[in-house]
């Protein structure tokens, strides 16, 4: 577990800049790989809940992509995926706290990838 935490803050400290972190709270489409995040962009056709159960069931996991409602501190940007119809923001973020019954709770800090759509327009 010391490994992790390490990994979380050499992330930290190598991706955001140099500034207080900030938390952001909101709900968010993460998944756990740069792989599972652009095979769902491949597959989203306006269905999210459809795109996310292909991923998880290609991945045999349940919890590989998710709509959360998360406490998170975001990285840089990591690129950008397109398909047909959307186009979205790979970004990875640090996940600090989930929404409970009770409130956002603290977790475990742990790494994910979170997409991000954007409007594109042709000029």
């Amino acid at each position: 577990m010391k490994i992790f935490r390490y990994l979380t803050l050499l992330f930290l400290l190598t991706c955001v800049p140099a500034r207080a972190y900030e938390v952001e709270i909101g709900s968010a489409l993460v998944c756990d790989t740069q792989e599972q995040v652009e095979r769902f962009v491949q597959i989203f056709n306006d269905n999210l809940e459809a795109a996310i159960n292909i991923v998880n069931t290609e991945e045999n996991n349940p919890t590989a992509c998710a709509m959360v409602d998360i406490a998170y501190v975001q990285g840089r940007q990591l690129g950008t995926a397109r398909s047909t119809s959307h186009t979205f923001n790979i970004i990875p973020i640090v996940v600090v706290g989930t929404n409970t019954p009770s409130g956002y709770q603290p977790v475990e800090p742990t790494l994910s990838l979170m997409l991000v759509e954007i409007s594109e327009f042709a000029v």
